[in-house]
């Protein structure tokens, strides 16, 4: 097995484009390969897609700007996870997701977040980074980050552009 190179919150083998065509596949998907990474424990899948159908993470990226397409913010508990990280994942195209500020609404989805997080306390902090991230980047470099194609020059603006704390 490879060793990961990690940059803060991002791990070059934790990073994903997917041509799935809904969000269970798309989550499905990456959990396999986060799984054999040890970066999630085997019933990571149950729990964050529970969550997903419970507490949607869906945003609305338009009032930052309506050339931008909307992501979300995939989640579960931290006892599910044996790592701290962002996990960045490229859509082929959009994807429904229910919106995180109202529920019932879909969205079409291009781009995911997937926050890994072993530590309690740091849930809502990791969060709020990555909203911190969307509102503060300009949205020249969101669309250039939105728009590249592969792995490792996602890994790399991500790893450039993200100010953690």
């Amino acid at each position: 097995m490879l060793t990961a190179t990690k940059k803060g919150l991002f791990a070059d083998d934790a990073v994903f484009i997917s041509s799935q065509s809904d969000k269970e596949a798309v989550i499905r998907e990456v959990y396999q390969k986060l799984l054999d990474r040890g970066y999630v424990k085997g019933d990571f899948i149950e729990h964050i897609l529970e969550r997903e159908n419970k507490y949607p993470t869906g945003i609305d990226t338009s009032p930052i700007s309506k050339d931008l397409p909307n992501v979300a913010i995939p989640h579960t508990e931290g006892e599910f996870v044996n790592t701290r990280m962002i996990v960045p994942i490229e859509l082929t195209h959009p994807i429904k997701f229910n919106n995180m500020i109202e529920p019932d609404k879909e969205l079409d989805v291009k781009f995911l977040f997937m926050i890994l997080n072993n530590d309690p306390e740091g849930q809502a902090n990791i969060l709020a980074q990555i909203m911190d991230f969307l509102n503060s980047t300009p949205v020249d470099q969101l669309t250039k980050l939105f728009n590249l194609k592969s792995t490792n020059e996602i890994y790399e603006f991500m790893a450039d552009h993200f100010k953690q704390d």
